[in-house]
């Protein structure tokens, strides 16, 4: 009886085993369709990305004429002749006409002042009526300057990077 019961254990034995690799074989020839699978699905939409390309394509070289009759009936666009191109700004200056009467000013560019006054001296100004601004929020953003100050010499101190002594550079560093 003990010997019909241990042959009995490894007849289970032996059909798990067979079990088990029959699931791995299975398994593996399973992922391996998985994966031909997403391959084809890859190639499809990369044939699908060519083909509108190539509609794209044919289309826009298909209404190639009709655009080239419509530049010229609609639009009078024609190709540049030789006598059109300038050799120089001198060419080009020429082409203008004076301001007629009643044109608007041309666009002026703002350019700051040089003045011997620090940063802290300087005061804005209301571009309305030309009087110094008062700022609510100057305090606010000195508050704000401590703590970026604060903040960066804290991120210098903890970089591993040692060699470079990384610190903030103060608006003070750069005007120098």
């Amino acid at each position: 009886m003990i010997a019909g019961s241990r042959l009995r254990q490894i007849g289970w034995a032996a059909a798990l085993l067979v079990c088990l690799s029959l699931f791995l074989v299975l398994s593996f020839r399973v992922h391996a369709v998985k994966s031909e699978v997403l391959l084809a699905e890859r190639e499809i939409i990369a044939l699908e990305r060519e083909t509108l390309m190539l509609e794209t394509e044919f289309e826009t070289r298909a209404s190639q004429r009709q655009l080239s009759d419509w530049n010229v009936v609609e639009f009078g666009y024609q190709a540049p002749r030789a006598d059109q191109y300038l050799e120089n700004e001198r060419q080009l200056a020429s082409l203008g006409a004076p301001r007629a009467p009643g044109a608007p000013d041309p666009v002026r560019f703002a350019r700051a002042e040089n003045s011997d006054q620090g940063e802290d001296e300087r005061q804005m100004v209301s571009p309305l009526t030309g009087k110094p601004v008062e700022l609510a929020v100057a305090e606010q953003v000195a508050a704000n300057q401590d703590f970026a100050q604060t903040f960066g010499e804290f991120l210098a101190e903890a970089s591993p990077v040692r060699q470079a002594q990384a610190r903030p550079i103060l608006t003070a560093e750069v005007a120098e």
